[in-house]
């Protein structure tokens, strides 16, 4: 599966789609994102809706977010209402807003 790459000196105002792939957030995004898999690097921002099979936040993120597997590193800023089937919390993440972890399969 390839990713695409939102470098850091990257700027996206709008929403972001990857289809069968993967984004990588370095930079920032002003608007939706949707692929398969999601990472928000540290030092990456995304302001606006992810969804996602899979979801790493190591970064910043400040709206929804949907997936079946969340993880949240200790470096993580979010902001956002979170549906998700699992999530994987590290010490000293910070997550303001409401949870709504499944465990459904």
């Amino acid at each position: 599966m390839a990713s695409s790459i939102i470098e850091e000196d990257l700027t996206v105002e709008g929403n972001v789609r990857s289809d069968g792939g993967g984004v990588d957030v370095k930079g920032h995004v002003v608007g939706d994102v949707s692929a398969d898999v999601i990472t928000v690097q540290l030092g990456g921002s995304v302001d606006g809706a992810l969804s996602a099979k899979q979801i790493t936040i190591e970064g910043k993120h400040k709206g929804s977010l949907k997936c079946d597997d969340l993880k949240l590193a200790s470096s993580s800023n979010v902001q956002a209402d979170v549906i998700a089937r699992t999530m994987e919390t590290e010490r000293g993440a910070k997550v303001v807003g409401k949870a709504n972890i499944t465990g459904a399969q």
